[in-house]
């Protein structure tokens, strides 16, 4: 999962990449992109791995992508947030802290401005691959009417000032997604706020729809930097009961409905990344496209299950090992074992 940072100038965009990835820089500024990959924490890899001692250990990873300032500057016909556009989701970095000199912080207003950056964008996307169709009609080639008819709801919505998130099966449309609409992307606000508060301010109904969190961005940032013993001195201190990575990774899985299933064996345990109400042939892809040719049959086991059982062989003993078809939707821990033939 790829996760795009992005938020007005002085909205604490590198304070919050830098807490999420523990990548502290040395404070001075830099023009460049900056990547950070973790892995995402799981209590039942954790178990697995020691039921089976395997010989790698593979969590999922997340990676977080910070657009540098000349990515930004480097077209000024494009929107400075281009570059975020393989992203799977958005986090979008909301100041809620007043600046020296300054106003007031004003959260929704900031939001706005910076949606409008993207619908500007996603417009300037549809409006030409609609000219390029309406082109090819004159020149006598039939256009798929799909495509137009979602692209004329793209444009309506993106006209009336309305990102394309807010119409899931728009946003989700496979003939869409080769346009990579950043409206269309979901999106995960975080409110940064003063050491000191930790709470939602005040939001207008419109901005409620979306989904809000709060980040002490600075505070977090320092925790990013101490060792296991001083942070937990620290969470105590300022009662933070989970760390902002935790708290993002869990609403960034959360607002794509994503799920993990798991691979287990002597050489390897794994976690595989999935949307809910995937198909076992479609999660076999996530493994090996060669497992959903030559797919059989997918032997499934909860993690539970196997946790109540013991042992696998005492889970097979109990029948709560199963053999599932094509069409099984896989389930969140669910211990897959894939019989195929290529």
């Amino acid at each position: 999962m790829r996760l795009g940072i992005i938020g007005l100038p002085q909205s604490g965009k590198t304070t919050v990449f830098e807490a999420l990835t523990q990548q502290v820089g040395d404070g001075a500024p830099t023009m460049e992109s900056r990547i950070g990959t973790i892995r995402v924490p799981d209590e039942r890899i954790d178990t697995l791995s020691k039921i089976y001692k395997p010989k790698k250990t593979i969590y999922a990873q997340v990676e977080y992508f910070l657009p540098g300032k000349a990515d930004q500057v480097a077209d000024k016909q494009q929107s400075p947030w281009t570059r975020v556009r393989d992203c799977d989701a958005l986090i979008h970095v909301v100041r809620n802290f007043k600046l020296y000199g300054q106003s007031e912080p004003d959260p929704w207003g900031d939001m706005q401005s910076l949606d409008q950056e993207l619908i500007l964008s996603d417009l300037l996307v549809a409006e030409k691959r609609m000219e390029r169709l309406t082109l090819d009609q004159k020149r006598g080639r039939k256009p798929d009417p799909e495509e137009l008819a979602l692209l004329a709801q793209c444009l309506q919505h993106l006209n009336s000032e309305t990102p394309l998130r807010h119409f899931p099966d728009l946003a989700k449309a496979k003939l869409l997604r080769g346009f990579a609409f950043l409206s269309a992307k979901p999106v995960l606000v975080l409110l940064n706020n003063l050491d000191e508060e930790d709470h939602l301010p005040e939001l207008p109904a419109a901005m409620q729809r979306e989904a809000c969190m709060v980040i002490r961005a600075k505070l977090e940032q320092e925790l990013a930097q101490m060792t296991t013993a001083e942070a937990a001195e620290f969470l105590a201190e300022f009662n933070i009961s989970e760390s902002a990575t935790d708290r993002v990774l869990k609403s960034s899985y959360a607002l794509q409905g994503l799920i993990s299933f798991f691979t287990v064996g002597e050489d390897e345990v794994r976690a595989w990344t999935i949307t809910r109400s995937t198909a076992a042939l479609d999660a076999a892809e996530v493994i090996h496209s060669d497992i959903k040719k030559g797919f059989i049959r997918a032997e499934v086991l909860a993690y539970e299950d196997l946790m109540a059982a013991g042992s696998y062989g005492e889970a097979r003993k109990q029948g709560t090992v199963r053999l599932e078809g094509k069409t099984y939707v896989v389930q969140d821990g669910d211990i897959v074992h894939y019989r195929f033939n290529v």
